[in-house]
């Protein structure tokens, strides 16, 4: 059992899976020392529809991150290093801790000294850093009309600035999704998520239901609780709303704290809170959380779902993807978006070109999509091909991709080491109906929007004056 008064972790693991592993543009880690002590390689076929980088340009980028885009001892290379080794090219990576890799940049950048060429998108990327010079357009290598492209030119729109697009998305995978015991769904005789899911029928109103009745349930001593992990944000978007706005013909955002179905969202949240069924304890991943039994879900990225974090031998667990609005018929994904940014300095434009259209085919291309399932199953011997399907489901273009411009704003709105608390404006508006102060005192929707509205307008308008003058020094 876990003890509610446990003490919340300091510090966040290391994700054991990227993101985009799922469709090919990942490390894979092992699901546990006894299961996987090295992934099986699996070989990967060239295409020539990608052209090699011409002759006599650069061959080599670099790439500053936390972690190297090659292989480590152990792994298999991805599918798109592979591609890019066969057209020629290599990458050499600057390693940086995460909380300096946006002062390591912008001092590269501003010293010309060591210029990374590519540079992982993040949320305060846009527009907070495009603002601020560090990154350059990207029309003048990837054409979004390009079948290769062309899927991806909607979300791609939505990080437009005066005609000019910041990103070339490479993959989509929900930021979140929700793993759960199949035998204790069982055993308490309650619904599958996942066959509501496969019919349809996996909404708020079903996912509250089952909660209800588990933590209803509970006998005795027995402390029960219906979800723990990282879900308000990504509820609160299947609405399809944001806190704030971005009006694209004048490059100005705006303020969306009043719209009436983030309030619907954030008082459902507010209920389960107050009546007890959110464990907000951090656990780290679902094996920590799920072996207890007395949690019905755990909501994280895959990263905190596979490896030595997910299901062991003997484990029956599931996964679905967050459960929908029931007043939308519209699929939303709050979208954890695989993309590199071209950073401004860099002049290696053959190179870092192939690099994005490696990633972007060996997310895309069946071959290759299968080639990194089979890497994902190989590394995760206990999840099934019903459970990987999910992730491939859940993050296709049928889903309409989500990302609140609350997290690209400024250091206050967007950035939890900016806030003396630990947590940026953005994410106290989408996390906090589940928070209490001091006094044990839970905040209601309209307390935090009252206490947190004013700032937000402050935000907005210093961004909104650092956009025109951005755009007045570029014209």
């Amino acid at each position: 059992m876990i003890n509610r008064k446990l003490k919340r972790t300091a510090a966040l693991l290391a994700a054991v899976l990227s993101v985009s592993a799922a469709v090919g543009c990942g490390n894979s880690g092992s699901s546990s020392e006894d299961d996987v002590s090295q992934v099986e390689t699996v070989s990967v076929n060239d295409t020539d529809e990608i052209d090699s980088i011409p002759e006599g340009a650069a061959t080599e980028i670099r790439w500053m991150g936390t972690y190297d885009l090659n292989p480590s001892k152990g792994q298999d290379k991805t599918v798109e290093m592979t591609l890019f080794n066969n057209k020629g090219g290599t990458v050499v990576w600057d390693q940086v801790i995460d909380s300096q890799k946006f002062d390591k940049l912008a001092a590269a950048i501003m010293s010309k000294q060591n210029v990374p060429d590519i540079f992982k998108y993040e949320w305060l990327a846009f527009p907070c850093q495009v603002v601020k010079d560090m990154y350059q357009p990207v029309d003048d290598i990837v054409n979004f009309d390009d079948a290769l492209w062309t899927d991806t030119k909607e979300t791609a729109d939505q990080f437009e600035m005066a005609g000019k697009h910041y990103v070339a998305p490479i993959s989509f995978e929900p930021t979140t999704f929700m793993m759960y015991d199949y035998d204790l769904i069982q055993s308490e005789g309650l619904d599958d998520p996942y066959e509501l899911y496969i019919n349809g029928e996996w909404n708020w109103d079903n996912w509250v239901d089952l909660i209800n009745t588990f933590c209803s349930n509970a006998s005795g001593d027995d402390e029960r609780y219906g979800i723990n992990g990282w879900f308000n944000t990504q509820i609160i978007q299947q609405t399809g709303k944001t806190m704030i706005n971005y009006d694209k013909a004048n490059n100005q955002f705006v303020s969306n704290l009043n719209d009436p179905d983030i309030e619907r969202a954030e008082n459902m949240l507010y209920e389960l809170g107050k009546n007890g069924y959110i464990f907000d304890t951090w656990t780290g991943s679902a094996s920590n959380t799920l072996k207890g039994g007395n949690v019905l879900f755990y909501s994280m990225g895959t990263w905190a779902m596979t490896g030595n974090a997910g299901p062991k031998d003997g484990d029956d667990w599931r996964i679905v993807p967050m459960p929908s609005d029931p007043n939308t018929d519209e699929k939303y994904m709050s979208s954890a978006m695989t993309a590199y940014m071209w950073v401004k300095g860099s002049d290696k434009s053959d190179a870092v070109k192939t690099w994005f259209e490696c990633c972007r085919i060996a997310a895309t291309s069946d071959e290759y999509k299968e080639n990194g399932k089979e890497k994902f199953l190989n590394a995760n011997p206990h999840w099934t091909e019903d459970m990987y399907q999910v992730i491939v489901d859940a993050s296709s273009t049928e889903y309409k991709q989500v990302f609140d411009y609350g997290y690209g704003i400024s250091g206050t709105l967007s950035d939890d080491n900016s806030n003396e608390d630990g947590s940026c404006v953005t994410r106290k508006l989408y996390e906090f109906t589940n928070k209490t102060d001091d006094a044990g005192h839970r905040y209601t929707w309209s307390e935090l929007r009252e206490s947190w509205g004013s700032t937000v307008e402050s935000e907005l308008k210093d961004i909104n004056a650092a956009i025109s003058a951005y755009i007045s020094a570029n014209s």
